[in-house]
């Protein structure tokens, strides 16, 4: 089943034209139902936030933006609550530089952004996968079955490793499809 990530800031056009065969399905915050229930934003709820038992978010990206610490400012648990997928981002123009994620919303330790990565973002968005999103999950293997399905997101980042980017959750789709989910 190939599944190929790609820049939803890509002319639509110039998608249907290199992939004429293709499936293209947006799973952003900004594609329709029912593939933007794959967006990080999406108000699922229920969603355990790590190293904080007993809490939990409404979204993925408000577990994320939560547990981020900046210069100026700690710890903001109310982005945890958000159901309308605005206002959960928080920036390092507002509040300056990231010094990393908490481990939990009363946690001492302060990761680094590798280890929140894997230790935060992986376990929270793979909880949704697996707890919400099965049936499209086997949907898509259905519609990936003798197609390719191009799977649109923001950022086309798709290495762990790499930090220069943020990850895209299209990728971390395309790796749990085909078994290779990051550890």
């Amino acid at each position: 089943m190939p599944f190929i990530v790609k820049s939803r800031h890509q002319p639509p056009e110039s998608l249907r034209k290199r992939f004429a065969n293709a499936l293209i399905i947006d799973v952003t915050s900004r594609g329709s139902e029912p593939w933007v229930r794959f967006s990080p934003m999406y108000p699922h709820g229920g969603i355990p936030v790590p190293f904080s038992p007993g809490y939990f978010s409404t979204t993925v990206e408000g577990i994320w933006q939560g547990l981020k610490v900046f210069e100026s400012i700690g710890v903001d648990a109310a982005k945890m609550l958000i159901t309308d997928m605005k206002g959960i981002k928080r920036s390092t123009r507002k509040y300056g530089k990231v010094l990393g994620h908490r481990a939990g919303l009363t946690g001492e330790q302060l990761l680094p952004y590798d280890k929140a990565r894997r230790q935060i973002y992986l376990p929270s968005y793979r909880w949704v996968l697996e707890n919400c999103l099965l049936d499209l999950l086997n949907e898509l293997e259905q519609l990936g079955t003798g197609k390719t399905v191009v799977l649109l997101d923001y950022e086309t980042n798709c290495d762990l490793d790499n930090l220069s980017r943020p990850l895209s959750h299209a990728g971390l789709i395309k790796l749990y499809l085909e078994g290779n989910w990051p550890t």
